[in-house]
């Protein structure tokens, strides 16, 4: 039986062998497929580069960082291409989306969305790949369904190739002593670039903000919708929360930080589903921990999240998807309050937009993690699974398939993914 280093180098020799029978301009027309013009003038420079060569290079997943100490949030270098491919379509994510506009919070008799709530049910269209027998199945919270909230994200023919396009980086290192060992503090962080384009990240931005309109009508339950009075710099973003009930701090009620079990909230929008199902089917997220909660954060300019760590709640990995804006995030065992919403620590690393951020390992459990006041608005989703004893009461699992309720899609299995 060969082994799935040995059948990647296979496959990579057939798409070689498929590439050589073209010529270069017909290599040219099929991989940009799609590109902007700049994109484009990048591939066609590398392919009259590489060309000549056995094989092509891959430029998009190996990297180590090993941050000296003297230096204090040093930034992590990323490729001038993939930067050039990356600010291609920041104008969709600036300028497309319009948020809502300050709406007084009211109460409302009957909070919580149901299939009514939403337009017409998503259109699962599944070009281009292969489905496996094993379906993808999402826990969902009382009283949830699986009908469709704002959109489903834009089913793309191309689908194989956008997985290859993927940016995979995850030999990250930075040597600290813990308790009198050198530890590697960011073994486990991965982060995956180029995951949602522009046109999706566009209609996951729009469902955000109309989540955020539905809280600000007081049509969320109560404690999935937050949205604080900026009293300083750094304070005020909103939040949104599904899934799960969560506490930073002890709460009026004295609930400690952490899920609140006796506490209920909206379930996963079916649009966030779809997220969850292409971060599985691409191999980003493992289909055993796949996230039955999350939290959308809504930041203002000068918004920020203080040095933490995630509550063990929730089970490892978990990951963070970045939007409209790319900004930093700082990590290390002991990050300092330098202002407000300023902090210091010895890793800087910058989140692009439509990027996947995963914590797992000591990334997870030994360095903190903070984001500084962002520069201008910015989106985050943070999905995460709750630990089995840590459920709300009143959270059903859903585990039927092939039925309208079931909350379960099909898991994409997508032949040799980039890894």
């Amino acid at each position: 039986m060969r082994t799935e280093e040995e059948s990647s180098a296979t496959a990579g020799q057939d798409w070689m062998s498929l590439l050589r029978t073209l010529e270069r301009d017909q290599i040219l027309q099929v991989l940009s497929d799609g590109f902007c013009q700049n994109c484009r003038g990048l591939l066609k420079d590398r392919i009259h580069k590489k060309i000549g060569d056995v094989s092509f290079s891959s430029d998009t997943n190996k990297r180590a960082v090993d941050v000296p100490s003297q230096s204090r949030n040093a930034p992590i270098a990323r490729s001038s291409e993939n930067a050039s491919m990356e600010s291609c379509d920041k104008r969709f994510d600036q300028q497309e989306c319009t948020p809502p506009q300050t709406i007084p919070i009211r109460s409302s008799t009957q909070r919580g969305y149901t299939a009514n709530s939403w337009p017409a049910s998503i259109n699962r269209k599944r070009n281009s790949v292969e489905h496996s027998a094993s379906p993808v199945l999402f826990n969902d919270a009382t009283r949830g369904d699986s009908s469709f909230i704002c959109g489903g994200l834009l089913e793309d023919p191309n689908e194989h190739n956008r997985v290859l396009q993927v940016g995979r980086e995850k030999d990250f290192s930075h040597i600290e002593s813990i308790n009198g060992r050198r530890t590697n503090v960011l073994q486990g962080l991965e982060l995956h670039t180029r995951v949602f384009n522009a046109k999706e990240r566009k209609e996951i931005v729009e469902c955000v903000y109309n989540l955020q309109r539905m809280g600000q009508r007081g049509q969320l339950r109560e404690r999935t919708y937050s949205e604080p009075r900026k009293w300083m710099r750094g304070k005020g973003r909103v939040t949104i929360q599904f899934g799960c009930c969560y506490n930073y701090a002890v709460d009026r009620n004295g609930n400690p930080p952490g899920i609140v079990r006796d506490e209920d909230v909206d379930p996963l929008p079916p649009l966030f589903k779809q997220m969850i199902r292409r971060m599985v089917s691409w191999h980003i997220l493992p289909p055993t921990c796949i996230p039955d909660s999350c939290i959308v954060n809504i930041y203002d300019e000068g918004d920020c999240i203080p040095p933490h760590i995630d509550h063990h709640d929730f089970v490892r990995p978990f990951c963070t998807v970045s939007f409209l804006t790319e900004c930093d995030i700082l990590f290390g065992s002991n990050l300092k309050v330098v202002g407000p919403g300023e902090f210091s620590g010895p890793v800087s690393l910058p989140l692009p937009v439509g990027s996947v951020l995963i914590l797992n390992g000591n990334a997870a459990d030994i360095a903190k993690h903070c984001v500084p006041g962002v520069p201008a608005r910015r989106i985050s989703i943070t999905f995460r699974k709750m630990d089995n004893r840590k459920i709300p009461y009143n959270f059903s699992r859903s585990r039927a398939s092939g039925n309208e309720t079931s909350c379960s899609f099909s898991l994409f299995q997508i032949k040799n993914p980039a890894r």
